[in-house]
């Protein structure tokens, strides 16, 4: 099934007690059109500036990323994103963020593109998001993420998304702060009756919920002992999920869990290493694999 992921794509300078990555392509979209990919062709949809190197776009191409959709800006700068990470990655602290092409950014999808029946919608302006969706008229599922910039500069924008949104995947305190809920089952109710009949609240370490049909279904995070740059676990996540939903062509409550399921591990892979290396260097059969030692992990009969 045709897969559409639009977002950002960008350079990221990412500080860590691991070390320090200069420039690497990062963004929103990139490591949700990476994670897909695994299962499903993609289409990403995005703005950059001239100083996007080609061999970029190279390599999306060879992991299946169709880049027609992206576009590149003359004369213009990509979004950079400056963070550091605490010692033990529980804090990031943006100390600088260019949005440059990106900020302007007003999607016009190739025609071909508007054909997709599958959107992800990963964090960007509510207005752009909008915007995609009212190009996608044979589109049977979208699922939307978003930040806390949007919940709290832009609500009434993203509310109104939400509610032409199928789904949502968000993070825990972004969810409480869309819902003033502090209790996470409650506040998946509450984004469920926005709208979004889907819901997943992304917990980091300790796993995903996923609400949908009324029904939870909770699953904990992989434990790994290597931790280098958590930078677009969450993107991954979403892009995995939506990948093997596209894949199979169903929004079932057991595809939905068993969607959760990879998104959790292909996240697991992300930040193992800084930027889309460590993606780079596995395939599915590494992902079958730790997926099958989460399920035996999970398990007690």
């Amino acid at each position: 099934m045709s897969l559409l992921i639009t977002g950002s794509v960008a350079f990221d300078t990412i500080k860590t007690s691991r070390g320090v990555a200069e420039e690497v392509l990062g963004g929103s979209a990139t490591y949700c059109a990476y994670a897909a990919s695994f299962f499903t062709p993609v289409w990403l949809a995005s703005a950059v500036g001239e100083d996007m190197p080609a061999e970029n776009f190279e390599d999306m191409r060879q992991h299946h990323i169709d880049t027609t959709g992206i576009e590149v800006v003359k004369g213009g700068k990509t979004l950079h994103w400056v963070g550091r990470y605490s010692n033990d990655f529980q804090e990031r602290t943006t100390e600088s963020v260019d949005l440059n092409v990106f900020g302007d950014y007003d999607p016009t999808l190739p025609e071909e593109y508007r054909g997709a029946e599958y959107v992800f919608l990963a964090n960007g302006a509510p207005e752009a998001q909008k915007a995609v969706l009212e190009q996608l008229p044979n589109r049977k599922l979208a699922l939307l993420d978003t930040m806390n910039l949007w919940i709290t500069e832009s609500r009434p924008a993203l509310l109104e998304v939400m509610k032409m949104s199928d789904g949502m995947v968000l993070n825990d305190e972004e969810v409480r702060l869309l819902t003033e809920e502090p209790n996470l089952l409650a506040a998946a109710r509450k984004v469920a009756a926005m709208g979004p009949a889907i819901v997943v609240i992304k917990k980091g370490e300790h796993g995903a919920i996923l609400l949908a049909d009324g029904r939870p279904f909770v699953l904990p995070a992989w434990l790994t002992e290597t931790v280098i740059d958590p930078t677009g676990a969450g993107d991954c996540f979403g892009g995995a999920m939506m990948g093997y939903l596209a894949s199979v062509g169903e929004v079932t409550f057991e595809a939905l869990k068993t969607a959760v399921s990879y998104g959790t591990v292909v996240a697991s892979f992300c930040i193992e290493d800084f930027s889309l290396n460590r993606l780079k260097s596995i395939s599915l059969d590494d992902i079958e694999r730790r997926r099958t030692e989460v399920a035996s992990m999970v398990s007690w009969n």
